[in-house]
């Protein structure tokens, strides 16, 4: 898809306030959308918050396995409308279908997709008939991927792959399908999506953390799910400026990568409310003790933000909307942050983002 056509999908109200200073992307991809795309998938605007006190022991960080549990069938049951989990689970997966799940180990090992959530949704899908060969947990580095060793909790013969065995390969990346820019006049201009899901893959859960970010304002679904999947993606900030407003959704729009994430399962046991998507700090680290379900990355990412904000306040940092790097305001970072970036991804079509229009329950328990 070029630039022209890319732009033009983008909507009249898009194209009138957000493209005048927005970078020039190219896109290229060969392969066509679902007849229904995972992204916003089965169920817009629609969002599941889970939560439980019982799920994780602050201070020791110990998972209750049975409370997770419980949270996922409940949360699943909710979206979906059936009475028997396993039945919501069939909505989304068969036999037949090749796995990835998306990990986020940016802040690992101490914020990292809880492996006991990941390894609840690898029963799940098992419980289907989809065998562990078929089931790829996979995240961009191997130091983040190792730390947490998910091995030790998930059956013998699921695939746990870090797709740069050397940072800035591109081996692990399909030069055919990508996304041309230049941000800042840097030699490589060029993001290569992860090749397991161009050529592998038939369908992709997501299970992103609830963390703050120093360029993009929150870290969620979306940018899980984009920069999580493409090469060369730290080149988008540069002194003050982060073009994550743009960049982020229109990573996550390219196909087969927005037809085949059909499942989010935000991790929020654990978070970050400063510092991130990183934690050198344990100070920044909270806790939640939720998870919501959905197949809208941007509902969830809506509902992330109060979270992140909250919790901001409550330790007296600045919101993450104040546009400012002045180093003396507490909480304050390096970049000009673009929270707007959910917003932005709504009207490529991703999801919902007004308020009014999500459809949020919450269950307790």
């Amino acid at each position: 898809m070029e630039r022209r056509s890319f732009l033009a999908a983008l909507g009249p109200l898009a194209l009138a306030k957000d493209t005048g200073d927005l970078p020039h992307y190219r896109v290229v991809t060969q392969h066509k959308p679902a007849a229904q795309p995972g992204m916003p998938g089965a169920y817009p605007g629609r969002v599941i918050a889970v939560h439980s006190e019982r799920s994780i022991e602050a201070g020791t960080n110990k998972v209750d396995v049975a409370v997770v549990r419980e949270m996922m069938a409940s949360g699943m049951r909710e979206l979906t409308g059936d009475k028997d989990s396993r039945d919501s689970w069939a909505r989304f997966f068969t036999p037949s279908d090749v796995v990835g799940i998306k990990l986020n180990c940016s802040g690992a090992p101490n914020i990292r997709s809880s492996p006991e959530i990941v390894a609840e949704i690898v029963r799940n899908l098992m419980a289907l008939g989809i065998k562990p060969p078929q089931i790829w947990l996979y995240e961009r580095f191997p130091d983040q991927v190792e730390s947490v060793h998910y091995e030790r909790y998930v059956p013998a013969g699921v695939h746990i792959e870090a797709i740069e065995k050397d940072r800035r390969s591109i081996a692990g990346y399909d030069p055919r399908t990508y996304v041309e820019v230049d941000f800042f006049g840097e030699d490589d201009t060029r993001s290569n999506m992860i090749r397991l899901v161009t050529e592998r893959f038939t369908k992709i859960v997501n299970v992103p953390n609830m963390k703050d970010h120093g360029a993009a304002g929150v870290t969620g679904c979306l940018k899980n799910i984009a920069y999580g999947n493409f090469s060369n993606v730290a080149r988008s900030h540069a002194g003050a400026k982060t073009n994550t407003l743009s960049f982020i959704g229109t990573l996550a729009m390219v196909e087969p990568l927005r037809s085949k994430t059909v499942l989010q399962i935000m991790d929020g046991l654990k978070g970050v409310w400063q510092g991130g998507p990183f934690l050198r700090d344990k100070r920044y680290q909270f806790y939640p003790k939720q998870m919501m379900f959905g197949t809208d990355p941007v509902a969830i990412d809506r509902q992330l933000l109060p979270v992140i904000e909250a919790e901001r306040k409550r330790q007296g940092a600045i919101s993450v909307w104040e546009r400012t790097t002045d180093k003396r305001k507490f909480g304050s970072g390096q970049y000009i942050r673009e929270p707007g970036h959910i917003e932005f991804a709504a009207k490529l079509g991703l999801g919902v983002y007004d308020a009014d229009k999500i459809v949020r329950k919450d269950i307790k328990l």
